[in-house]
Parts: structure tokens; sequence; C-alpha cells
């Protein structure tokens, strides 16, 4: 970093900033999730800079620790990897089309006695009810750490805070599956998709894709995104069957 020193201090309770010549060249930050999970973040433009935040960072922080990276993001990727972070998940962002002639959705229809609720129209509690059972069957398998980070639990328990951005499917008075849909400008952003586990295998994920995309598509937004675990096979296979694209991936780091 040529003739002056670069101090590395820690500015906040999760943060810190490395000084050169009385200038911040570099910025490093901890967050913790919703689960508990602390992630980490470092913006340098030099690599020795880098290694010298991230050495202090990981000095004072508990272990294990995560990042996020976007994988075409060599540099960053190789930094984080020389601190001694292996990768732990792989996160594949799908650009999913609406138009029924291209998802051939158009002729979906909900299994027999399930109904489609529209998103902003499920009612509360029966949503919170669903969203519970679904949240435990995957803890106990894959495990909720795995979903999306914005579905990810608070420290209330709570896995659902905005009712109205779900779409639901309903049978015999009771809510069995769901989408989450965040409203993201342009293109929105497809969440969650998840059905009771006692109701798989009956079509209810793929009509509730056939009833939000097709009700996209008639506001005119022509792609949704999505963002899917590699390890998921059956989601994958649900998009990829309706059209959809990869166009990036972002890999999960871990130091433990």
């Amino acid at each position: 970093m040529g003739e002056h020193a670069v101090l590395i201090t820690r500015v906040a309770e999760r943060q810190w900033h490395a000084v050169e010549d009385d200038r911040v060249v570099g910025r490093g930050d901890a967050s913790r999730r919703p689960d508990g999970r602390i992630f980490v973040s470092i913006d340098a433009w030099h690599g020795a800079v880098f290694d010298q935040l991230a050495d202090a960072m990981l000095a004072d922080l508990p272990k294990p620790l995560y990042t996020v990276v976007d994988e075409a993001d060599l540099d960053l990727t190789s930094n984080w990897e020389r601190a001694g972070f292996t990768t732990r998940r792989r996160e594949w962002e799908y650009l999913v089309p609406t138009d029924p002639r291209v998802t051939g959705l158009g002729s979906v229809l909900p299994p027999p006695g399930v109904t489609m609720v529209a998103v902003g129209e499920a009612e509360e509690g029966p949503l919170r009810t669903l969203d519970r059972v679904i949240r435990d069957e995957v803890e106990a398998t894959v495990g909720w750490q795995e979903m999306p980070a914005e579905v990810l639990p608070r420290p209330d328990g709570a896995t659902l805070l905005d009712p109205s951005k779900y779409a639901v499917a309903a049978q015999s008075d009771e809510y069995v599956g769901l989408v989450r849909l965040a409203p993201v400008t342009r293109q929105p952003r497809i969440g969650l998709i998840a059905v009771r586990s006692d109701r798989h295998r009956r079509g209810i994920a793929r009509a509730l894709l056939a009833h939000v995309l097709g009700s996209l598509h008639r506001r005119g937004i022509e792609t949704a995104s999505a963002e899917v675990n590699e390890s998921n096979g059956a989601a994958m296979a649900l998009f990829e069957g309706i059209g959809a694209r990869r166009a990036s991936s972002n890999l999960e780091l871990v130091l433990r």
C-alpha cells in the first residue's frame, strides 16, 4: 500500500475501517441474520487491505461465520477462500417467464377441491398456521436455514411478516400451499413456494405457479425471478420445466 501503513480499527460493534494516510481504504461489516448466523462483508480495493480487514474481523468474531458472493466474482471469492472460507451451498437465480404460451401453464387447473387465493387476499390466521406447518416440516428435513434469507425466522420465531405477499392454495377450509411474491419493481421475485407434505405430488405447486405467473402476465410483467438452492432438485425441475433459465448463481461460504 505504498509508504503509509494501513491501520485497522473497529469503529462500531460490527464495523471495521482500514485507514491509510487519514483516508478510509476499506470497510468490513458483520450482521446477524434472523436465524442467528453471522454474515460478514468486506469492501476494499486492494487484496492486501482485504486480508488485513479479514484478519482483524475473524479474530474478533465468533465462528462459524458466513458470507455470500456472486459466483462470477472470482476475485472476491478468492479473497474469502484465502481467509479460510469454503463453499457451503450454491443458489441459482432463475429468470421465469410469465407468458402461459411459454410456460405451458395456460391449461393448468388446480386439483379437484383446491382453489387459489390471490396475492394479498389470504386470511392471516390460516396462513400463519400453514407457515408454521411447512416450517416444521422443513426443519425436520433439510433445515429452514436452507431457505432464502427473507423467510428466515425472526427472534420471536415468526417466519411470516407480511401476509400481503402471499398467494395460497386452499382445500377443505384450510390452506395447503403457498407462494411468496416480493413486489420488486419490474421483476417480482418468487421468494418461496411450498406445499404441505401430505399434499405433495398432486399438482398444487404447479397450479400455484400457473396462478401467480398468469396474474403477473395479465399485468404486463414479462418475467419474474426466483432463487433455488441447487440441492433442491424438485424446485429446479419445477422451474426449468416451465422454461425458466439460469441467469446467475451465488455462493454461500462458511468459516467454521
